[in-house]
């Protein structure tokens, strides 16, 4: 189980980081703010992808073609765990070094858009640590779902 989850958590923070960083880098002057966000949850979706394939690989290979539902549901959120770190690495790096004026420009965004009242003071860690949570509990649904589909008893 451990080797399954360092594997296919490491593939999902390797592709999350990229992925993530890349958008983020290619997006700074070329894309508004809805385009990033729908890149974004992209990006946290394929890197979550690999908790489905972890679990497979670890009915098919590991676990002699059986898997309960709570088995699939700790592996997944391990791996959806190590994803989330990735993520969340990509997004401090960006907001703390590429782009320190983020949080400051969107909320400059909002106010124009006269959402003023939806905006909440963020800093690279507060964002960091939302990315972190956001990516851990979408990462529990798909181990969920994941789970439901691959479970052999």
């Amino acid at each position: 189980m451990k080797s399954t989850i360092l594997k296919f958590g490491s593939y999902g923070l390797i592709t999350g980081f990229i992925i993530f960083i890349l958008h983020l880098i290619i997006g700074i002057d070329n894309l508004d703010y809805s385009t990033n966000e729908i890149l974004g949850y992209v990006s946290i979706f394929i890197s979550l992808s690999f908790i489905f394939f972890g679990l497979k690989h670890y009915r098919d290979k590991i676990n002699n073609g059986v898997l309960s539902l709570g088995k699939a549901l700790s592996i997944g959120i391990l791996i959806s765990l190590l994803v989330a770190l990735g993520i969340s690495i990509a997004d401090f790096v960006y907001t703390k070094f590429i782009n320190p004026d983020f949080f400051s420009n969107y909320e400059q965004m909002m106010k124009e858009q006269g959402k003023a009242d939806q905006v909440m003071e963020m800093t690279s860690a507060t964002g960091a640590i939302f990315m972190m949570v956001l990516v851990t509990v979408i990462g529990f649904i798909i181990s969920l779902i994941s789970g439901l589909i691959l479970q052999r008893k």
